[in-house]
């Protein structure tokens, strides 16, 4: 992990995510993920290259890896790839 995501780092992004936007967690997981069949997902941890997702498919906890189309800088890059990839979830009508 980079020093710009340390595991404190990588912890309260993670936490923010999973309590505040679970939905937004969800279609990381369906759109670009390819979890298309998960009914949730949980952020377990994120890097400068992706972000490692928890999600249940039927019934049974699938780890989904979704991968970043560039290398975060920090944790304000990451803010604003997870919106811009939120934007893409919802034009491709998830």
């Amino acid at each position: 992990m980079s020093e710009s995501f340390s595991p404190q780092i990588s912890d309260r992004i993670c936490r923010h995510m999973n309590e505040d936007h679970a939905e937004a967690v969800l279609l990381y997981a369906k759109v670009f993920g390819a979890a298309t069949a998960a009914t949730a997902a949980e952020m377990v941890a994120i890097d400068a290259h992706g972000m490692d997702l928890l999600s249940q498919v039927g019934g049974t906890p699938t780890p989904t890896r979704v991968v970043f189309d560039h290398v975060l800088k920090d944790a304000e890059d990451a803010h604003h790839t997870l919106v811009d990839m939120m934007k893409q979830a919802r034009q491709a009508g998830m």
